[in-house]
Order: C-alpha cells, then structure tokens, then sequence
C-alpha cells in the first residue's frame, strides 16, 4: 500500500511535466471546460463557482457537451483555455488526445482532468485522473478512521468502466482492501479490467461475482463503490447485476458510495443501501472533491477550506431532501 495521497502531493508532481503555464492569471477571463454526455444536470459548475470565488479567479466553467476527440483537441488548442474535465463517456477516449498522462491515468486506464504545464514554453496538455483521489477525500472526509477500519478487508466495485477503475485503485492502494470484487453485467469487461491492472500492480486480487449463489462462503466486503448509471435494468446482466449487489447489501453493514449523482444525486443504489442500514454517500459529494484536486492543478493554490464545506453542504442540501 503506498502513502496515503495529498492534493498538494498532486501538484507537485504535476510539474515534472514542465513548468507553470501561470502568472498571475486568476485575474484573467480564462476558460475550464466539461466534456461529456448528458451533462446539462451537472453539478460541477455550482461547485467551481463557490471554490474560483474564495480565490478570487475570474475563470469561468463551461459545459461542453460532446463526444468528440476533434471537438475537444479544438477546445485544447484555445488560447484562453486552462483546464478540463472529462466525464463519461469520454475518460477512456479522450487519453489520446493529450501530450501525456499521469502514472495515476496510465495504472487506471482512464482521465477526468487536463490540465497544462509548459515544456520551452510549448503548452502541454497532461491527462490525470482525480476520481480515485476524490473517492479517498469522500470517505475520510466522513469518517477518517475509514483508513483503517478498511484496511484488510474486501470491498466491492459495481461497474468496470473508467469510475470503476478509480474506485479499483483506491481501495487497493490507499484503503488496503484484502481483495476487490467487481459485479458487472459482462465479465469479459471485468476480464479486461483485470488484465490491465495485473500488468502495472501484478499482486492485486479482483474477482468477479458471476452470481448469487457464489457469495455463499466468502467475507463480505466493508466498502462498497457503485459506478455504473442509475437506470432500471434491462437487460439478464444488468438484472442479475443487481440481484447481487441487493444480497450483499443485506448481508451486512459498511460504507456505500455511489459514484453516479445524474439524473438525480439521490440513485437507487443510495436508497437500497440506506434502507439495509449501510452508510450511504452520494456521489455529488466526491465530485467536490474531484473538483478540489483539479482547481489544484490549475490554480497552483490550495482550496480555501471554508469554501469546500460550503460546496460539500450546497450538494448534500440537495440529496438529503430526497433521500
């Protein structure tokens, strides 16, 4: 397990990539942008008002809607644009788009942030990825001694795309879970995800979770991670993905973290986890915290702790008067 992560840990690291493309520009009218699909609920923008506000930066934070690599190299190449966040389905698409990526977006195989750092004064678009960090901050944040109550125990990842990759990385590297166990609708996705993540941590330990009848005889996990989106199943997979997760749930209690937060912040998985006692967490709050990491990296400057409060309850007024 390595050292636990720090935002400005982040930073600094950042700059092995070159150097800060910044000079006293939060004075000026520059651009971050969102890129994704479906993304005119989002709550990022809220979230980066109130934290560019407390730092008195003039930036603005826009919506992109796309899922076009051409699109969004266009937007790379505006002169005023500072930063990027990338959201599904774009955090496995958009890598290609960058100059490079961080050791953290190569190990998880997916971004959620560019951010910029000048090599002979050529700007350089980095590609990172501040879910995993932002799953950590959430679940410390609410209960720092999660660190250790985790550690040594399994904990399970519902998805296999680019949030379950994060949430993967995490809990193995910073919560020291025992063993991850995926539920999916398609193993051949868990398979894929397996394969790369053997290649860069070869003793990490994932498992997939084909049926109910398979958790007879295996410890049940403490943390539990949702990343897949919030709508009725369908399809056999996704059905049998949920019959599942509904039994583990009732199995035990933990710490249940949906990463989902659109179209509504209060998902079905919340209310499932809430209703077998599990100690829920909306994924709107690790988005504050994605947030804080990349204002970081773009800012160069620390967020203003009373600012992230204000952020973590603007959401959470949002959840709880639904949940």
């Amino acid at each position: 397990m390595t050292p636990y992560p720090s935002n400005m840990d982040l930073l600094q690291k950042s700059y092995s990539y070159g150097t800060s493309p910044l000079t006293n520009s939060s004075s000026q009218p520059l651009h971050v942008y969102l890129f994704g699909a479906s993304i005119t609920q989002s709550l990022s923008p809220l979230i980066a008002h109130i934290l560019f506000r407390a730092l008195h930066a003039k930036w603005t934070y826009n919506l992109h809607q796309t899922t076009s690599p051409a699109e969004f190299t266009a937007k790379l190449n505006e002169e005023t644009y500072i930063g990027g966040s990338i959201t599904m389905p774009n955090k496995l698409t958009f890598m290609d788009c960058l100059d490079d990526i961080t050791d953290e977006a190569r190990v998880i195989g997916a971004v959620n942030t560019s951010f910029i750092r000048l090599d002979d004064a050529r700007r350089r678009h980095i590609g990172t990825n501040t879910d995993c960090i932002g799953i950590w901050e959430t679940i410390i944040h609410r209960n720092p001694d999660d660190r250790y109550t985790a550690r040594g125990k399994p904990a399970l990842v519902i998805g296999a795309g680019g949030a379950a990759r994060s949430a993967v990385y995490a809990l193995w590297t910073w919560f020291g879970a025992s063993e991850i166990y995926v539920v999916n609708r398609l193993q051949s996705e868990v398979d894929t995800m397996i394969t790369s993540f053997r290649s860069n941590i070869p003793d990490i330990k994932i498992r997939y979770i084909p049926s109910v009848e398979y958790l007879e005889g295996i410890s049940m996990p403490y943390l539990i991670v949702g990343t897949i989106p919030d709508y009725p199943p369908k399809e056999e997979g996704e059905i049998r993905c949920w019959r599942i997760t509904e039994a583990i749930l009732k199995k035990q209690t933990g710490v249940l973290l949906d990463m989902c937060y659109m179209p509504s912040p209060v998902t079905t998985l919340l209310k499932m986890g809430k209703t077998y006692g599990w100690a829920v967490i909306s994924g709107a709050e690790v988005l504050v915290q994605v947030c804080v990491a990349q204002q970081i990296l773009w800012l160069e400057r620390e967020a203003v702790p009373e600012a992230v409060e204000e952020a973590l309850e603007a959401v959470r007024v949002r959840v709880e008067a639904r949940l």
